[in-house]
């Protein structure tokens, strides 16, 4: 799927298609946020999902409602009205980039100047996850306190302590705990996200799901489920890749402690960061479009 290129004579979308697209989308993500609401409703939490509904925070609803992006023209679209920028064309309905909230223009220059930067630089593929391990290093109290330590407390401590730490990402590097945070090759802190983001980081790949909704209701709905469908795969390769036992859950480990395991790990990552490129890409070109038609 692709995002609709901008262009002086919009699309035209007749209401039988564009509620087909509509439904298609809806069908697509309710894979996920049917079973996230299920586990809610249950009071079962889940340790590899429940990230991509609570860190990342865009209801399920929201997930859910199709939204055009630049350059379609909706027939008999006027439900569409409720969203911010979306205005009566005649019969139809568009998104009118000049009718956003002033946010938008703040929002689009700092995300495609993240985006950018972090496209010009080579993925690093040597990080193997640790991140994930260094929130729990030396402490107490994990992050998941219902799935246990595959490795156990000290069995955890040791391969942090035999490998070398190098977070480039902000917000994995604050979850860290007080001991481990000095093992880290640098300190990243947000202001300088835009200097250390890079495309092998599996937190980066995930975190543009959250530019993209960050960007609604200008994001076109299909980009915005690639970018969520994308970041269910990263989620599940950092938590396989994590210290916790999450065999109960049916995710096998990538044992990143043996060479074995940071051999798969790094194709895993090579293999997110070749695939995030293109949603990189259109996520910019949406931010030109948000920045230039105004």
């Amino acid at each position: 799927m692709t995002t609709p290129a901008p262009s002086a004579a919009p699309t035209l979308l007749e209401e039988p298609d564009w509620r087909e697209r509509a439904a298609v989308h809806r069908a697509r993500v309710e894979r996920w946020t049917s079973p996230h609401r299920e586990r809610r409703r249950r009071g079962e939490p889940h340790p590899v999902m429940d990230f991509l509904f609570t860190y990342y925070s865009l209801r399920p609803a929201r997930l859910e409602q199709w939204q055009p992006g630049p350059g379609l023209l909706l027939r008999h679209g006027d439900e569409l009205l409720v969203l911010p920028g979306h205005v009566r064309d005649g019969d139809h309905v568009r998104l009118d980039v000049r009718a956003l909230p002033p946010r938008f223009v703040t929002t689009a220059a700092f995300v495609r100047d993240l985006l950018v930067a972090t496209a010009s630089r080579p993925a690093r593929l040597s990080c193997f996850g640790l991140h994930e391990w260094a929130m729990v290093y030396r402490s107490d109290a994990p992050r998941h306190t219902a799935v246990p330590l595959r490795l156990g407390p000290a069995g955890t401590d040791a391969v942090v302590e035999s490998l070398p730490v190098h977070c480039t990402h902000h917000d994995a590097y604050r979850f860290f705990t007080r001991a481990a945070r000095p093992l880290n090759a640098i300190h990243p802190e947000r202001a300088d996200q835009v200097a250390n983001e890079q495309p092998g980081c599996l937190h980066a790949t995930m975190d543009l799901y959250k530019w993209a909704y960050k960007l609604a209701p200008a994001t076109p709905a299909e980009l915005l489920a690639d970018c969520f469908a994308l970041a269910v795969e990263v989620r599940e390769l950092d938590m396989r890749a994590s210290p916790y036992d999450l065999a109960g859950y049916g995710y096998s480990p990538i044992q990143i402690e043996t060479p074995a395991g940071r051999a798969e790990y790094a194709r895993a990552q090579a293999d997110f960061a070749r695939r995030a490129t293109p949603l990189r890409r259109r996520l910019v070109e949406l931010c030109e479009v948000l920045l230039t038609d105004r």
